[in-house]
C-alpha cells in the first residue's frame, strides 16, 4: 500500500500523485482530462464544457445541502507530469464513505486510480469513516480491479444498474 501524508488543507501525496480539493480554477484543466467521450461508457452522459464544470465544482465546494452529508472531493495531479490526470470523490455519511474515481483515457491503466482511491480511503478509514462503499457497473472491469485493490468486495445488492462494493 502507497504511503499517504497529509499535506495541508486536505491535500493527499503518495509516491507518484498529489490530490488537492478540487476548485472552480480546476475547470479548465479538467475539462480536457474528462473530454474523451469514451470515459462515459459505463457512467453515462459525456463531456462537459469547462463552464459547466466550473459550476459543478463552486456547488460541490459549497457543500451538500443534507445535513449530516459530506461532499469530499479531489483532483489528481501526476507530479511526474505536473498536470491533473483525473479525480476522486467520497460523500460520507455516518461512517460510510461512497468513493467514486475517474482518471482521463490517456493516463489509463498505470495504476493511478487505485493509487488515488487508496490515499483517499486511507484518509477517510483513519476518520471519518469505517465502511467504505463504491457502485460499479457490471462490465467496467478497470473499477472493479481497483475497487478490489481497496479491500472492497461484491454484495448482491445493486443500485442503478451498478453493483455494490463494499469494505
Amino acid at each position: 500500500m502507497a504511503h499517504v501524508r497529509q499535506r495541508s488543507l486536505g491535500t493527499l501525496a503518495t509516491e507518484r500523485l498529489e490530490l488537492v480539493p478540487l476548485r472552480e480554477e480546476h475547470a479548465e484543466e479538467m475539462a480536457l482530462v474528462l473530454a474523451d467521450p469514451a470515459l462515459y461508457a459505463f457512467t453515462g452522459g459525456g463531456p462537459e464544457t469547462a463552464a459547466g464544470l466550473r459550476a459543478r465544482y463552486r456547488r460541490q465546494a459549497a457543500g451538500s445541502p443534507e445535513p449530516g452529508v459530506s461532499w469530499l472531493n479531489w483532483a489528481v495531479r501526476l507530479c511526474a507530469e505536473d498536470r491533473l490526470v483525473g479525480y476522486v470523490q467520497a460523500t460520507v455519511t455516518g461512517g460510510t464513505a461512497e468513493l467514486a474515481w475517474v482518471v482521463g483515457t490517456p493516463w489509463q491503466g498505470r495504476g493511478i486510480a487505485a493509487e488515488a482511491a487508496r490515499a483517499v480511503a486511507i484518509e477517510l478509514t483513519a476518520g471519518a469513516a469505517d465502511t467504505l462503499v463504491a457502485h460499479i457497473h457490471p462490465d467496467h472491469h478497470a473499477s472493479a480491479k481497483v475497487a478490489a485493490a481497496l479491500g472492497l468486495t461484491p454484495t448482491d445488492r445493486w443500485y442503478d444498474g451498478e453493483r455494490r462494493w463494499q469494505s
